[in-house]
């Protein structure tokens, strides 16, 4: 027992650890995905850039690692400006259930405080009396509570006191860019790809190296 309560903190460490910075600007895992940046190249002076990142990568941090991709797409081909043809940002919102500061001995997602598995604690929630909630905490198991007459009772209420739910939001951003070569155009949709390159430079940041 002691051992699966280690191994369950020291996993619930791992994630928490890995998930405590915003997206840095990387190569996605995959195209499309919320971790990074991917391309396709549609012509050969044409392509689709993405950059996705995770709940703490802000809207405006997402759009100018995009513009940032797009301007390295258009220098690496020889091209000198290029110029937004399609632009979209998605916004993915889901809600998290994770353990309230009664969260019995907090053994980690998916266990109450005996190591075994709740299914409560996997699922969003929606109670039909109060709907969807960001603010609301969850009850199962945890000492007494409202709906809750007592450990070991039936009629208890799972959903009150020892979950809170709060909703993730993610951006994706993706430009469909024409590439060009000499002067930029006059246009809001055009950038010069190296003035792009120097003035973004500043606020890019890159993954940390693993020594």
């Amino acid at each position: 027992m002691k051992t699966m309560r280690f191994l369950l903190i020291t996993a619930s460490a791992a994630i928490l650890t890995a998930c405590a910075t915003a997206t840095p600007y990387q190569p996605a895992s995959a195209p499309g995905a919320f971790d990074g940046f991917s391309q396709t190249m549609i012509e050969n002076d044409r392509a689709r850039v993405t950059f996705g990142g995770n709940s703490l990568t802000d809207r405006e941090t997402v759009e100018n690692y995009l513009l940032y991709r797009a301007a390295e797409v258009a220098v690496e081909r020889g091209f000198d400006y290029f110029s937004l043809v399609e632009r979209d940002t998605e916004e993915k919102t889901r809600v998290r259930v994770s353990p309230g500061a009664g969260f019995g001995a907090g053994y980690g997602r998916g266990f109450h405080s005996f190591g075994r598995y709740d299914p409560f604690f996997n699922y969003n929630f929606y109670r039909p009396r109060y709907g969807w909630s960001r603010a609301h905490r969850f009850s199962a198991f945890y000492g007494p509570r409202r709906g809750f007459g007592g450990f070991g009772r039936f009629g208890y209420d799972p959903f009150f006191d020892d979950y809170d739910v709060r909703e993730i939001t993610k951006y994706r951003a993706t430009a469909e860019i024409k590439l060009g070569k000499g002067l930029k155009p006059s246009s809001d949709t055009a950038f010069n790809a190296r003035e792009v390159l120097q003035n973004l430079s500043s606020s890019i940041t890159y993954p940390e190296q693993k020594t």
